[in-house]
């Protein structure tokens, strides 16, 4: 026997302002669309203070060995496949720092699977692997999606925190959980389809998440992608030139820094500001956690610190080949890119 369940819900309500949206012309229907998306960034901004405690926490949990977990189901579901699998190319973020929970499944990615969303004990099932510390991220623009629920309850019961991104201020399942992100969108133009201003929504929450974790973890320097894979040509070409536009270096040597760093971005740029070399630059980034900034902290205090106890070739030491010595340049430290690189960091960065 089929059920049904009668959804209260601000995104279930009708649009008063699109009733006659089919009678329309084309490009009417388009300015309804996008006058009613022109809502979604406020909605957002709204919910910033929870995010930021949310981040921070993330971070925490991560930096403590902990994990992220996204539950969702249909279009929210999908939202998250999306940003965890991207963390990987843009951040070299590891395989199952973030994990997608998608009620269904791959085969729900495509077309839709009857029932999955409203499989409670399924979402439970999901949660099972996560630990103490984790984190888990519920999507539903209704708020009261079961799959997600179960996945919820779950994770509370083995000691992860939780947090609920949502569209329904009211969302019966934000009595449980920690965090609770409710971005007030609205009625849809269509009345229901929550693939639209909801689903916007959740797609810049979770890219704000996502993107500002990994901000904190050290893997950009100043707002460059310093931690991008290489998997194509364009990519190979954003590498180099973030490396340049970085550290101010030639195209030659920024090509020569790469080669000795086995094409990893981070230590070739590290080996440039420093003026070290590649080893030490990579050894130096794995004792601060990923952080371009503060290995270069240690490696080359700022004007008037004391140095730390690790060392390096001085300021201003030009990058030689594999095998032979550098020889200083005619820079003064000054000038030299380290140092011009410290002087642009602000105070909070990590």
């Amino acid at each position: 026997m089929t059920s049904h369940v009668s959804v209260s819900a601000p995104t279930e309500e009708r649009h008063p302002g699109t009733t006659a949206i089919d009678t329309r012309s084309t490009l009417d229907v388009l300015r309804l669309l996008n006058d009613d998306d022109a809502k979604v960034a406020p909605a957002v901004a709204g919910v910033l203070p929870e995010l930021a405690l949310l981040v921070d926490r993330a971070v925490a949990s991560i930096r403590a060995g902990g994990t992220v977990h996204y539950f969702g189901a249909g279009t929210s579901g999908r939202l998250a496949v999306l940003d965890a699998a991207e963390l990987l190319p843009t951040f070299n973020a590891p395989e199952g720092l973030f994990v997608a929970h998608h009620a269904g499944g791959l085969g729900a990615l495509l077309r839709a699977v009857e029932n999955v969303e409203d499989d409670v004990e399924a979402g439970r099932r999901e949660a099972d692997g996560l630990r103490a510390g984790d984190l888990a991220v519920g999507l539903t623009a209704s708020g009261r999606t079961p799959f997600v629920g179960g996945a919820l309850a779950r994770a509370r019961e083995l000691g992860a925190v939780t947090a609920l991104v949502t569209s329904n201020p009211d969302a019966p399942l934000g009595h449980h959980v920690d965090h609770l992100l409710a971005a007030e969108t609205g009625p849809e133009v269509l009345t229901g389809s929550t693939r639209l201003k909801a689903g916007t929504a959740q797609k810049l929450i979770l890219n704000s998440f996502s993107t500002a974790v990994m901000i904190r973890l050290g893997r950009t320097w100043s707002n460059l992608m310093v931690d991008v894979v290489a998997t194509n040509a364009k990519l190979r070409g954003r590498v180099l030139r973030i490396l340049q536009e970085a550290s101010g270096a030639s195209e030659g040597d920024a090509r020569l820094a790469l080669e000795q760093a086995d094409g990893e971005l981070k230590p070739a740029l590290l080996s440039l500001l420093a003026g070290t070399d590649a080893a030490t630059a990579r050894a130096a980034i794995a004792r601060h956690d990923g952080s371009v900034a503060e290995a270069l902290a240690a490696l080359v205090p700022a004007p008037g610190t004391t140095p730390a106890p690790e060392t390096a070739p001085a300021p201003g030491t030009a990058l030689a080949p594999a095998g032979a010595t550098a020889a200083p340049t005619t820079a003064s430290p000054a000038t030299t890119p380290a140092t011009a690189a410290q002087q642009s960091l602000t105070g909070d960065r990590s």
